[in-house]
């Protein structure tokens, strides 16, 4: 995709690294994430406006930190380095990095030179997130201190007329009150950018790169119902027409009802002029599945399983040049880069297989965030309904069932899940909570029923609220709301005994429990 604007997020391991692209993208500019040993060359040719240099676990001076090329500041191009990055930035510019007497972590007072360009237009004081053990403690030849705390002299330098900063603090968490001000800063007033990356130009361009890449060849997209495939089947529908071919695959491990629904809003009487075909796996899927527990397994399983079975759709239709899928930017990130470690892999990213028999997997969103989908979706003038609809991993209820899949299994998570998202909706909350789904764990509890005693599973639930799936708080639900929807579960789903909710944020958990 070629932008005019683009701001390039180098990655050193950090755990904000996705956090700082998505404060980027909020500010209308097109923003990519690279590894820290991306070649010079590289990096030349993507032509970036600026370069951010993310926080990292690392200590420059131990033997196998991430270093990335000097060079990459001795472009002419602004750079901001984060925590690490700062401290990077001070090494290759042949300045002081020591560890501090005093660690600094969490909310910390600074002050500001308001002089600087970073610090434009912003109170001289206010709170930080901080999160080092090291810091630097000389500047290099030609650069100056811009902020202080107590126990760090230099929270922050500047090279202006080599256009490189540098902040020990984490200006992209919500917690440095002034932060998305000085990552503001940094776009507008150091990179000079205008902020024209914005939902009818991504459309436009992105129809435009479609049709120049199918040209006359016939597209399978992998429609799962959801919202990143939904809103992919739609853009490229509206880009090459009646060229397109949708397959939904009813792997059995979908919501209750919700194969019907897809069918329903896609399929020959449905919202969409598609070709559409619905293809019943369960039987096949199950028995790829059987008797594996390990997600990542799991994962990978149902990734290559969802290509064979689009392989032999396209075999009975005729050859199909190219696969569509709905795969999105967390996906790529959380799949891993060079530096950064694989949190999951996703069944449209890691979890494919080495080879398959298309000349090219077309991945339309994979520069998007959720949010951002959203937006598209809206743009190509996709019901409210359809856009704001529960997210779905592709793997489906397999990664919500802790252990092995069984039939029964699955039938007591989609009877709960359904039970949850009735609840949620009845109380007013679904517009409310970005993701809420039941999840079966594998544990078993002791419990009584009628006078008898059961052992029986327990499930958990969880709901969270979110702008870019990226970080999620949990959500507040009503003590009386939960409380009945445990209670529902209980009474009518076989096989469970006990109902827990998940109180835990992301990070350090991810929202899907596998």
């Amino acid at each position: 995709m070629i932008n005019e604007e683009k701001i390039i997020v180098m990655d050193f391991g950090g755990q904000y690294n996705q956090l700082i692209a998505r404060r980027v993208r909020e500010n209308n500019i097109y923003c990519e994430i690279v590894s820290y040993d991306t070649p010079i060359e590289k990096l030349k040719e993507m032509k970036p406006t600026g370069i951010i240099f993310t926080g990292g676990p690392d200590v420059v001076y131990q033997k196998d930190a991430p270093i990335c090329d000097k060079q990459v500041l001795e472009l002419g191009i602004p750079v901001l380095g984060i925590c690490y990055g700062a401290q990077l930035i001070a090494y290759l510019k042949d300045g002081l990095v020591e560890k501090a007497s005093t660690r600094e972590y969490g909310r910390t007072e600074i002050e500001y030179n308001t002089e600087s360009l970073l610090f434009k237009d912003m109170k001289s004081k206010s709170i930080c997130w901080m999160s080092h053990t090291y810091q630097i403690t000389k500047l290099p030849e030609g650069f100056k201190g811009i902020a202080s705390t107590e126990n760090c002299k230099i929270a922050a330098m500047e090279s202006e007329n080599e256009k490189l900063y540098a902040v020990q603090f984490h200006p992209e968490v919500l917690h440095t009150e002034q932060g998305t001000k000085i990552l503001s800063n940094f776009l507008f007033n150091v990179c000079k950018c205008e902020g024209n990356w914005k939902m009818d130009t991504f459309f436009e361009k992105a129809v435009k790169e479609i049709r120049e890449e199918v040209k006359d060849g016939k597209v399978l997209c992998a429609l799962s119902g959801g919202v990143d495939s939904s809103v992919a089947a739609v853009l490229l529908s509206k880009a090459i027409g009646k060229q397109l071919t949708c397959v939904f695959v009813d792997h059995g491990l979908l919501r209750k009802n919700e194969g019907d629904e897809v069918e329903a809003v896609f399929g020959n009487n449905g919202l969409y002029d598609l070709n559409f075909i619905r293809i019943n796996a369960k039987d096949r899927f199950y028995e790829k599945l059987k008797g594996v527990e390990e997600p990542e397994k799991k994962r990978k399983i149902i990734g290559e399983e969802f290509i064979r079975v689009f392989e032999d759709v396209s075999k009975e239709i005729g050859a199909v040049d190219y696969l569509v899928q709905g795969t999105i930017y967390p996906d790529v990130i959380e799949s891993g880069l060079a530096k950064s470690a694989v949190i999951k892999s996703h069944h449209n990213v890691g979890g494919l297989p080495s080879v398959v028999n298309f000349k090219k997997i077309i991945e339309p969103l994979r520069l998007l965030f959720k949010d951002e989908v959203r937006k598209l979706g809206l743009e190509m003038g996709l019901p409210d309904n359809l856009v704001y609809r529960q997210p779905f991993p592709g793997p489906g209820l397999a990664i919500r069932i802790i252990g092995d899949i069984t039939e029964e299994k699955v039938k007591i998570v989609q009877d709960a899940d359904f039970i949850f998202r009735e609840e949620i909706a009845k109380a007013g909350l679904d517009k409310k909570i970005n993701q809420y789904f039941a999840a079966l764990t594998n544990m078993r509890s002791v419990g009584c029923m009628g006078d008898e005693r059961t052992y029986d599973y327990a499930v958990a639930l969880r709901a969270v609220t979110t702008t870019d799936f990226m970080t999620a708080e949990v959500a507040r639900i009503p003590h009386e709301v939960i409380e009945k929807v445990a209670n529902r579960i209980v009474n009518e789903v076989n096989g469970v005994s006990r109902v827990l909710f998940d109180y835990t944020t992301k990070p350090p958990a991810t929202i899907e429990f596998e």
